[in-house]
């Protein structure tokens, strides 16, 4: 019930004051394949990380409650290892608002199988800068991190870069934990390579990609739709030029992975010559989802 107290003390804090933390994060935690397991035990996490997540100040700026990043996170827990320590995955998703219009764009959709922490029911939640002595909330704000990198690179030419470098530090206070996901040679798609991709200069157009794709494209589409969406189309070619440099890079996957369907949307009314040039780069650099992409080519025939 004190607890309780307190939030509701700090969320009307919040609501006078006008005055809010970045994100709006939405957490759902299910541990719905666990049998026998104390069902209390998963709310009470979510609970928690809600409150980690949205409460907690990751940055040195002022944001307004219609400002907040809106994300959500899905953890999914699929094992109970001990009485206290779980295993599972997590899928981070993240929103940004295109100007002058309500729709979202997805920016962020990615899913971690590497979810493996501890948690103590009532325990609370402590996130160290300079080790890792909770993998839990190590992970909760690492995506933090990259969810406020992402989305500051979308509004600004590396914007997100101090946000990075934060995540990049989580995982360099996480090589010597038991847990996987953060060290280099367990897999090429884990927490330290999509940091070390992101900041890595030599896969510097992606993040060019990121600003020019949304600021300068999706922004302006309510208005000038033809000169919005050839800035995207010219955006795909610093993907393409980094799928040349390194067709299996991590951080080509998660922007398809976010961003498959809305090409689709984009340019599916698309004049020929640009829906062909479009075709040519996304069936090169993200051939998977080749079928997806056929219905640009389907939709122009039927328009």
């Amino acid at each position: 019930m004190r607890r309780l107290s307190l939030l509701f003390l700090i969320v009307l804090w919040s609501v006078v004051t006008g005055v809010a933390q970045e994100l709006r994060c939405n957490v759902s935690v299910s541990g719905q394949q666990i049998q026998g397991a104390n069902r209390n035990v998963f709310r009470t996490m979510q609970a928690d990380l809600y409150e980690f997540m949205n409460n907690r100040k990751w940055t040195d700026h002022v944001y307004s409650m219609d400002e907040r990043i809106e994300c959500s996170i899905y953890i999914r827990l699929t094992e109970q290892v001990s009485a206290n320590e779980f295993k599972g995955s997590i899928q981070v998703q993240l929103r940004r608002p295109i100007f002058n219009s309500d729709y979202e764009s997805p920016v962020l959709n990615i899913k971690d199988n590497d979810f493996h922490v501890e948690y103590v029911e009532y325990q609370t939640m402590e996130f160290n800068e300079t080790s890792n002595r909770d993998n839990l909330t190590n992970i909760m704000a690492y995506y933090a991190y990259v969810i406020l990198g992402m989305d500051y690179d979308s509004f600004s030419p590396n914007g997100g870069t101090e946000y990075y470098q934060k995540a990049q530090q989580i995982v360099n206070n996480s090589q010597n934990v038991r847990y996987s996901g953060w060290k280099a040679y367990e897999s090429e798609r884990n927490r330290y390579w999509l940091v070390e991709n992101l900041l890595n200069k030599s896969y510097a157009p992606y993040r060019d990609c990121i600003y020019q794709y949304h600021r300068l494209g999706l922004d302006q589409m309510s208005e000038r739709i033809e000169e919005g969406r050839a800035e995207i189309a010219e955006s795909l070619k610093s993907i393409q030029k980094v799928f040349r440099s390194r067709p299996s890079l991590y951080i080509l996957q998660i922007f398809f992975d976010a961003k498959a369907n809305e090409l689709v949307n984009v340019f599916s009314k698309s004049y020929p010559d640009e829906r062909n040039r479009i075709l040519a780069i996304l069936n090169e650099v993200d051939p998977s989802n080749g079928s997806k992409y056929d219905k640009i080519k389907e939709a122009a025939e039927e328009f």
